[in-house]
């Protein structure tokens, strides 16, 4: 008796606990917390606030190695370190991510371990929710994968219920059918002699009604239940018809087609979320429908960025260093805005009476100039004043390509570098300069003729 006693108690105590948890659950928002290096660098937000929103914080091991500043790195070990979880994703989720993001067109803008932290979320999302039954396979899925694991027990309760409803002995069904054969057999003599009875007192005057005294109750029962289903139905019909897409709420049926979003009830409590600033990451986390948070970790449902759009072949490019199109290779890309909501729904947005302005854009090249074998100069060459010298009309031109090598190696330049001197010490004001390269001749080529 004495080993039992304490078996019950901890069987007691344990269901208390298990409430006290889920009661103390929801005092933190968030459970599963993957923090980018960009939040962590600027400390935004602090320390404090991380620890106190959210139950347990990850992040990957190469996020701690990117961070280069002393005092940063410092900073982040001592205070914010104790409090990580570091943990790499698996294979899988890594292959998953990437062809999602392939798809989705982010995957050249994205680094690897921008890949890697998204999918540390995916694979804490399906450890956490048991399996990915929220989440979205590809981007173009208006539905997500399936159905909650508790809504699902549910249906296959209700199934089941039915089936042993259905399922009945074969000796009662044998019995019920003996008995309806038997009343079957009694009743013929009994309705022929009523029937005869109201015919013969039928008659054309609308008072005049038959009466059948001998009819069975289930025969009324059923009649009444077809009017009241007939009724019902009838009700349903004039329902329905403040349904009907009129022209009156034509738009406003097409806004709520357009920002429908699968039927989930408001999630007080994320089980996991991704903190980051990164616009591409943010996409794709949005369409694969995990949840994003911003630095006041408040949840992300649709993030507006930039993209840029080639006027000639309409391709989209999200590299916004681009001056090229990746597609056609001309010089004819646009910065527009794009949106991407919480169904997954990429939105570019255009202006209404945009017009290409094609000034400067037929002019003749000036012709190359060659060198003499005596070694005598001809001239720079390029047109008057040399306009035309360094002309640049493709991305493969090596002049475009040694151009930007060198803004590349400017902007790695050290500063604290001994033999560095600053432009305004040396009078050059080209090196140092972090503009976009020159493409064509500009809008004024041919007013130099003049």
């Amino acid at each position: 008796m004495a080993t039992t006693e304490p078996q019950n108690l901890a069987a007691a105590v344990q269901p208390e606990n298990i409430k006290k948890e889920t009661e103390a659950a929801p005092s933190k928002p968030i459970h599963s917390l993957v923090v980018d290096a960009g939040p962590l660098i600027k400390n935004d937000p602090p320390v404090s606030t991380l620890i106190g929103q959210a139950h347990e914080l990850y992040t990957l091991p190469s996020v701690i190695s990117e961070i280069r500043d002393a005092a940063t790195r410092t900073r982040v070990e001592t205070t914010l370190l104790p409090f990580l979880k570091l943990r790499n994703p698996r294979p899988e989720s890594v292959k998953f991510v990437t062809d999602f993001a392939r798809r989705t067109g982010d995957l050249e803008v994205l680094s690897r371990p921008d890949l890697h932290l998204i999918a540390l979320t995916y694979e804490l999302e399906c450890e956490r929710n048991g399996g990915d039954w929220r989440l979205r396979r590809t981007p173009g899925q208006k539905t997500l994968n399936g159905k909650a694991p508790a809504q699902r027990e549910k249906e296959g309760d209700a199934e089941e219920q039915k089936g042993e409803d259905a399922a009945q002995p074969q000796d009662t069904i044998l019995e019920d059918t003996t008995t309806e054969e038997a009343n079957t057999q009694e009743q013929p003599t009994v309705r022929q002699e009523t029937v005869t009875e109201a015919l013969d007192s039928l008659s054309l005057e609308p008072s005049a009604q038959p009466t059948v005294d001998t009819l069975p109750e289930g025969n009324t029962t059923s009649e009444a239940i077809s009017k009241e289903v007939v009724e019902e139905d009838d009700d349903d019909d004039d329902d329905d018809d403040d349904g009907w897409i009129t022209p009156s709420n034509l738009k406003k049926h097409q806004a709520k087609d357009q920002l429908r979003t699968p039927e989930q009830p408001i999630q007080k409590f994320l089980q996991v979320a991704l903190l980051t600033s990164d616009y591409a990451m943010q996409n794709v986390l949005l369409r694969m429908n995990l949840n994003l948070v911003s630095p006041s970790l408040a949840r992300i449902t649709r993030v507006k960025t930039w993209v840029l759009r080639c006027h000639g072949c309409f391709a989209i490019s999200r590299d916004m260093s681009k001056q090229f199109c990746p597609r056609c290779g001309q010089s004819t890309l646009t910065r527009v805005s794009c949106s991407t909501d919480a169904s997954g729904n990429f939105t570019v947005h255009l202006k209404r009476n945009f017009q290409w302005n094609n000034r400067g854009n037929v002019y003749s090249v000036p012709k190359p100039v060659h060198g003499t074998s005596n070694g005598k100069a001809r001239g720079s060459g390029g047109g008057k004043n040399g306009w035309g010298k360094d002309l640049i009309l493709a991305e493969d031109q090596k002049e475009f390509m040694k151009k930007s090598t060198e803004q590349r190696k400017a902007r790695q330049r050290d500063l604290m570098d001994e033999d560095y001197l600053p432009g305004i010490l040396t009078g050059d004001r080209s090196t140092g300069t972090q503009g976009r390269i020159r493409v064509g001749a500009g809008r004024t080529v041919n007013s130099k003729k003049r």
